[in-house]
């Protein structure tokens, strides 16, 4: 009897946790990385080729760990400067996987630079590309669902919800304007501008139009030391989030920081510990944790990020470069 309840305890819970894993499906539209400061290309295509090189960089992000159905992100972006045609290009693939939903996009990017003053660099990017929405049925879990003697889920029997995988896509776009100096950095950007409806056979999903703003700010302090902070702010006009970052860098090998997401009480969300160091002339890597603050540090174990990067460090393309202000290979 005591195995009997604690097997009916467990599915409530569960159904619970996924029940409401499905209600913020639709309401995160999109992922969050805590080191966006290293793949800004990731939101913001008028970054492409701002790192000299051809650059490519990773990031696997599993969050909310001990979650079940839990958000887990991967994303790789490419870039590299066309210096030939006074620009660069980009792509930029993303999955996320959610509860019973998986989000696919991948984007093709094109940015016109142009050196601004004596020591800057304006560049104005677009991109256009796909976006599918997947919803696997055979995830799913209402308070409905039929299990059988041995607790095993046998279907969410919910006429509205399909019992099996059914995927929608659309064309999407994004534009951005970003602006690097020697000092300072600021980007603005939107995402999903054409906001095209997915219709699925019982469900339909907008994937909504989400607007950035970057600043960031780098000075130096003596002995090999710099000091980066940045704000990133995320806004699709009913909710909006905020990035305040701060990293250390130590010769221009080592990065160590920390990061807090939120702007009041209701939008505090976590406080990220972030470092990384660079393996060689090309590779760097980096890791961050985010130590959850909000209700849901009591049912997950916080959050892990990892952070590839490879340049090649060298011109691409023919053509005169734009004037290189400093090394950005150290991200």
């Amino acid at each position: 009897m005591f195995e009997k309840t604690a097997r009916s305890m467990k599915k409530i819970v569960t159904i619970i946790l996924l029940s409401f894993i499905a209600t913020i499906a639709g309401a995160q539209q999109a992922a969050q990385y805590s080191m966006y400061i290293w793949n800004k290309h990731a939101f913001n295509p008028a970054y492409a080729g701002l790192d000299n090189s051809l650059s490519i960089t990773g990031v696997y992000r599993n969050q909310w760990v001990s979650l079940p159905g839990n958000p887990v992100s991967r994303n790789v972006t490419a870039h590299m400067p066309l210096y030939i045609l006074g620009g660069a290009i980009g792509i930029a693939l993303e999955n996320e996987t959610l509860g019973s939903w998986s989000q696919s996009t991948v984007h093709l990017s094109y940015a016109w630079q142009r050196v601004v003053g004596h020591s800057g660099i304006l560049s104005v990017g677009a991109s256009a590309g796909f976006l599918q929405r997947q919803f696997d049925g055979t995830l799913a879990r209402t308070p409905e669902g039929i299990f059988d003697d041995q607790n095993n889920y046998l279907g969410h029997n919910e006429q509205s919800l399909p019992f099996s995988i059914e995927a929608g896509q659309v064309p999407t776009f994004s534009a951005g304007a970003f602006y690097q100096g020697e000092h300072l950095e600021v980007g603005i950007s939107a995402t999903n501008l054409l906001e095209n409806e997915i219709s699925l056979s019982s469900i339909s999903f907008v994937p909504e139009r989400s607007y950035y703003f970057f600043l960031g700010y780098k000075t130096d302090m003596g002995r090999k030391l710099q000091l980066n902070p940045s704000v990133l702010v995320k806004s699709d006009i009913f909710q909006t989030q905020m990035d305040l970052s701060l990293l250390l860098r130590y010769n221009e090998n080592i990065y160590a920081g920390a990061s807090f997401r939120g702007y009041d009480t209701n939008s505090r969300d976590a406080i990220a510990l972030m470092g990384g160091f660079r393996v060689n002339d090309k590779l760097t890597i980096g890791y961050s944790h985010d130590l959850t603050l909000s209700t849901l540090s009591h049912v997950s174990n916080g959050t892990h990020e990892l952070l590839l990067n490879y340049n090649l460090g060298k011109p691409i393309g023919q053509g005169k470069p734009p004037i290189i202000i400093y090394n950005p290979r150290s991200l």
